[in-house]
């Protein structure tokens, strides 16, 4: 493997001396209309362009005989111009022989001019690349790259492989070779446009080459690179560039958690309502959940406000802890906002708080976006004077118009569906004279150690890895919709019982209208195939009203099956469910089908979930079936989901900041989370001033979560 080029002594003692990235237009043939396309791709300055990688590599190197070529190749040839002539047909084009002795291939062009047509006269000499492909008269190149040979001399072979980078129209690639060798040619603009961050120590350490080194690895690997490890992003080089990608990702959020722990916040010790609580459920705490409790009273205790995210496999309890978090700072003397992404699941956390708390003089007061009238005044005027001490709700909790007398704790449950800036948004609704209240997040969607790491910088993470005694095991079939009759006779046996069953109808299409559509069919269609059943409908486009009483309905046991969409997928807990039927598996994510299967199972009968899915499926759908059947365990789904779909679908697309990484894949380099870690905290102690470079240097403007 050829070595890696040794980075030129830098150019100033200082590695934060240069405060601003050279702009492209430092660079010859970088005018306005070549700055313009440049920008199409993302790429404002040098420092974008050096980091703008190669999606892969032609080998150029070598010269292969004309004899030896075949179809599908992509390698570089020489020989000698045969004939040439214009072909008129269907589309008029320029056809040149050419031959080395070995064999002779056919140069196409569609696209030329009397000055080509006139270079390539018989006699001349040419070196070109392209793709061999298969013609009607023997093998061809269509419109390969070339140059004529002025002399009889062999042309240098190619010192390096040739990078072939992601382009946009108007813009070719010998364009961008040119504009970044004219960089990596220039030491002196490299290194004021990308001075050495990273500590010599730490490099040494990790045993990685340093930034300069590196980037002409990567752009002009020798001929003798590991071409496997290029392509897969593995090589030393480029593990290089995306440590330091990470590093600046993680320095941003702990900025961002530094910047928290300068606020205060109330200190919230009287836990005598939590403790009243406990001792009246009707059910003991997990060992997890009594952790993980513990961890939150401690923080609700301390003049600086609580960033926690609490992990739970969906089952786990999560809500329970939540409430009793909430009678800490109750108790205390301060409001309560509890924040969901639906109505349904919002008033799933309502009915849980008002069973819990009413008893202990606590009655949650209720906000949403349907909220009218005489109802919501009331409510904003309780909150406003302080007299409702808890209020659940959805977004609406932090429009205009709402107003805390002393919010102390905000709870967001199914955070990765808002987004940061909505979280954000309902925190300051209770600033006070630098006094910021505490927040608590929740989500059964688990998320795998390193990505959590990674995205949750900013964050406490709490994990109850633990389910309640009594919860069976939910067996998990997949059957294709052929079949479909026998399961109809499944749920009509499970109903007959005295269990219920849930059949959730979901469309490829992202319209609700379509989804609620296929759902009061279905319904239809399964109360004429089973008559004797009590089938109900649930969809997002009934009324809050009408879901609320439909839901009340099912969990009563007044309704055996309940036909809806995606609605249910969180938040609703009826024990005597104990079948799913999830119609179009195959369209869902792992996640989703997890969330959902997480309905059932919730009591002590043994319980099923039925995946029907439409043949055939493809490669990645049979993945995600045959994990849902093979294991139950949230986490290793979520860790299965991450190799499917990447990070930006599991945390969420809301996300900003993490979803934008350049160059790491957190999948991909998820071994170098443990050592950015470190990284950042020896940068933070010991080379506190060259964070905020290194954070714009691969964030730009952007802040990850905003100024707060």
């Amino acid at each position: 493997m050829g070595a890696f080029v040794r980075d030129p002594a830098p150019v100033t003692a200082d590695p934060t001396a240069t405060a601003d990235h050279p702009p492209l237009t430092r660079l010859k043939g970088v005018g306005p209309g070549m700055a313009q396309r440049l920008q199409r791709l993302g790429l404002h300055s040098v420092a974008d362009l050096l980091f703008h990688l190669p999606l892969r590599y032609q080998d150029r190197t070598r010269i292969a005989p004309i004899g030896g070529l075949r179809a599908g190749m992509e390698i570089a040839i020489r020989g000698e111009v045969q004939l040439t002539e214009i072909k008129h047909g269907r589309r008029r084009m320029l056809l040149s022989r050419i031959s080395d002795g070995t064999g002779a291939i056919t140069l196409r062009f569609f696209y030329f001019s009397t000055a080509q047509q006139a270079g390539l006269a018989r006699g001349s000499r040419i070196h070109c690349f392209g793709e061999v492909r298969g013609g009607a008269g023997g093998l061809e190149m269509v419109h390969p790259e070339y140059h004529l040979l002025a002399s009889d001399a062999p042309p240098p072979a190619a010192e390096h492989l040739t990078p072939v980078y992601p382009t946009t129209e108007g813009l070719r690639q010998p364009s961008l070779r040119r504009l970044i060798d004219q960089l990596l040619d220039d030491p002196t603009l490299l290194a004021e446009a990308l001075p050495e961050l990273l500590p010599a120590a730490v490099l040494a350490a990790l045993a990685m080459p340093g930034l300069t080194a590196a980037l002409h690895y990567v752009h002009r690997p020798p001929a003798d690179a590991p071409l496997a490890q290029l392509l897969d992003g593995l090589h030393p080089a480029q593990q290089r560039l995306a440590f330091e990608e990470l590093l600046a990702h993680q320095l941003s959020l702990r900025q961002l958690r530094h910047r928290h722990d300068r606020h205060r916040a109330p200190a919230l010790d009287n836990d005598t309502l939590a403790q009243a609580l406990i001792g009246r459920l009707p059910f003991a705490l997990t060992n997890a959940q009594r952790r993980v409790l513990a961890e939150i009273a401690d923080d609700l205790r301390r003049p600086r406000p609580m960033q926690r995210l609490v992990q739970g496999d969906v089952g786990s309890g999560k809500t329970v802890v939540a409430a009793l978090a909430a009678l800490q700072a109750i108790g205390s003397g301060h409001q309560v906002a509890v924040m969901a992404p639906t109505e349904l699941l919002a008033e799933q956390h309502r009915q849980s708080f008002a069973a819990w708390l009413e008893p202990l003089g606590v009655t949650p007061h209720w906000l949403s976006g349907r909220s009218k009238g005489r109802a919501r005044e009331a409510t904003l005027a309780a909150l406003a004077d302080g007299s409702a001490s808890l209020v659940v709700g959805t977004q609406a909790l932090f429009q205009q118009g709402v107003e805390f007398a002393r919010l102390g704790l905000a709870i967001i449950d199914e955070q990765h569906r808002f987004g940061v800036h909505q979280r954000l948004a309902l925190r300051e609704k209770g600033a006070r004279d630098d006094s910021y209240p505490h927040q608590l997040i929740m989500t059964a969607t688990p998320i795998p150690r390193t990505l959590a790491q990674t995205a949750y910088a900013d964050l406490d993470v709490s994990v109850i890895d633990e389910l309640p005694p009594g919860r069976s095991p939910v067996e998990t079939v997949v059957i294709a919709d052929d079949r479909r009759d026998a399961v109809v006779a499944r749920v009509h046996a499970a109903c007959r019982e005295g269990r219920q069953a849930y059949w959730v109808c979901t469309l490829i299409e992202e319209s609700e209208a379509l989804q609620c559509q296929t759902a009061q069919e279905t319904a239809e269609t399964l109360h004429a195939a089973l008559p004797d059943l009590r089938v109900g409908l649930v969809h997002g486009r009934l009324k809050a009203a009408q879901k609320k009483a439909v839901m009340a309905a099912f969990k009563a046991g007044d309704i055996d099956l309940l036909v809806a969409t995606t609605v249910i997928e969180v938040g609703v807990d009826v024990p005597n469910a104990s079948l799913m039927i999830i119609e179009n598996a195959e369209r869902l994510g792992l996640s989703q089908l997890h969330q959902l299967r997480g309905r059932v199972g919730r009591g002590s009968a043994k319980s099923s979930c039925v995946l029907l899915y439409k043949p055939p499926l493809s490669h990645v759908a049979r993945q995600r079936l045959a994990t849902l059947r093979e294991t139950g365990d949230g986490f290793e789904v979520a860790r299965r989901d991450l190799a499917l779909r990447g990070p930006g679908e599991l945390l969420g697309t809301r996300q900003t900041g993490l979803l934008n990484l350049r160059i790491a894949d957190l999948q991909r380099d998820q071994a170098l989370i443990p050592a950015v870690g470190q990284c950042a905290e020896q940068l933070l102690r010991e080379h506190p001033e060259r964070v905020p470079f290194l954070i714009r240097r691969w964030l730009g403007d952007r802040l990850r979560y905003g100024e707060v």
